[in-house]
């Protein structure tokens, strides 16, 4: 028995996915390697500890600022906790922060951790209320039959994209 097929359309066929299959696999292997480095894992305090990611490997880490943590170093330097409901890790961080960042607010910290297990963030990005939503992400949402929201309008679902009365408080 061999291996090709009888048929001529039937052996071309085979010997262009034959010749293909390799060229796809080794570009597919190139674009995976050349992204190792900017491949980025996000990580609640609680998942980093679990999987143990290991001094030096750059991740993004989430979570809430501890309330009670956030201390300005002469230095300049900011430290603060980044706190999940199961653990929490100590954050430093050497810049400025935006104005929505504070204790007890959500956070996204980019960085990576030292061998003491302190986080040492090189970007700092401070979440939105999560009860912010915006119009097309909660249209989508609800379209999709995925809409878990309590009834409360999103925070600019109204006309023209202004925030809502609800929204601004009023």
């Amino acid at each position: 028995m061999s291996f090709w097929p009888k048929s001529h359309k039937a052996r071309r066929r085979l010997t262009i996915v034959l010749a293909a299959a390799p060229v796809l696999a080794l570009a597919v292997g190139l674009t995976l390697y050349g992204l190792r480095e900017n491949i980025s894992f996000f990580y609640t305090p609680a998942q980093a500890k679990t999987a143990q990611v290991q001094p030096g490997r750059a991740f993004q880490l989430g979570g809430l600022v501890e309330t009670g943590s956030l201390v300005k170093q002469p230095d300049g330097v900011m430290k603060f906790r980044v706190v999940d409901n199961k653990a929490g890790m100590t954050v430093l961080y050497d810049g400025e922060v935006t104005s929505l960042f504070r204790e007890g607010q959500g956070v996204v910290a980019e960085g990576a951790l030292r061998p003491d297990g302190v986080f040492v963030a090189k970007r700092v990005l401070a979440k939105h209320d999560e009860k912010y939503m915006p119009r097309e992400v909660a249209k989508a949402l609800k379209e999709q039959g995925e809409w878990r929201g309590d009834g409360q309008r999103p925070a600019y679902d109204a006309p023209g994209g202004q925030a809502s009365s609800e929204a601004k408080g009023t």
